[in-house]
């Protein structure tokens, strides 16, 4: 009776706890950010459960926080499930697919969106352009910061320490042309913000080529990288500045979508 009164009680806090993850996730779908006091506060609990429930939710890519002890938002693992349901994904992707349909039409090429978590760059969007050959990165993809379009963008707009943080330690070298000097890659990042887009020629892949632009949320900050990509022979140097434009256009009509309004 004892060990049957245990296991209903085990049994029954699990369900609770189960039950306070999806309520988590419902509150970030509504709220968009939310931090572990306003969710505690909404559901009535201690905040240090509320951290528990989250840690994990982060731990699996169903949430992730936006800056250093900064609030939380749905992770990009979402658009996964979502993938297999009516439901949308989170609101990047969701604002971002139309967009890159025009995108991948006028460039001739595959866009994409690829989001900040865990140390790389996620894919949550993409959509193939009409050549018989076309770059592929399939939704959920990984990829690293420091040799990819979508990862430099991601990183460049970073708070310095954070992106020292990301690039502690040596840095892989996928192709002859990979940027793996901390000092030339940190030199490169700031031109990235200072012209509003990065590329990435063959730093990853030989014989891929890609450009992104930053994609910016209702307060400012980047929530994600919008890229066009294609192989070198067809994407060229030349060609990747006349792309840029078209990407910097898209990522522009995407921020506005998700309520950034630029100063400029």
């Amino acid at each position: 009776m004892g060990q049957s009164g245990g296991s209903a009680r085990r049994a029954d806090t699990t369900v609770r706890s189960d039950e306070r993850a999806v309520s988590v996730l419902e509150i970030l779908a509504r709220a968009h950010e939310a931090g572990p006091t306003e969710i505690a506060a909404e559901l009535g609990v201690h905040k240090s459960t509320v951290s528990r429930v989250l840690a994990v939710l982060e731990r699996r890519g169903l949430a992730t926080q936006v800056r250093e002890r900064g609030p939380y938002r749905l992770g990009s693992r979402l658009a996964l499930l979502a993938g297999a349901s009516v439901a949308g994904p989170p609101d990047v992707s969701r604002a971002a697919r139309p967009v890159c349909e025009w995108l991948a039409a006028a460039a001739g090429e595959t866009a994409g969106v690829a989001v900040l978590e865990g140390g790389e760059a996620v894919s949550i969007a993409e959509v193939r352009g009409a050549a018989a050959v076309t770059s592929n990165h399939p939704i959920g993809r990984r990829s690293p910061l420091h040799a990819t379009s979508t990862g430099k963008v991601l990183l460049a707009y970073l708070p310095a320490a954070r992106r020292l943080e990301l690039l502690a330690g040596p840095l892989a070298r996928f192709t002859p042309s990979t940027l793996t000097a901390s000092a030339e890659l940190a030199g490169h990042l700031d031109e990235v913000v200072d012209r509003g887009w990065a590329s990435a020629l063959e730093e990853w892949e030989i014989g891929l080529n890609a450009v992104a632009a930053p994609l910016r949320s209702h307060d400012g900050d980047v929530v994600g990288a919008l890229s066009v990509s294609g192989p070198s022979y067809r994407l060229g140097p030349d060609e990747v500045t006349q792309a840029a434009a078209l990407v910097c256009k898209a990522a522009r009509e995407v921020s506005s979508l998700l309520g950034y309004v630029s100063s400029a």
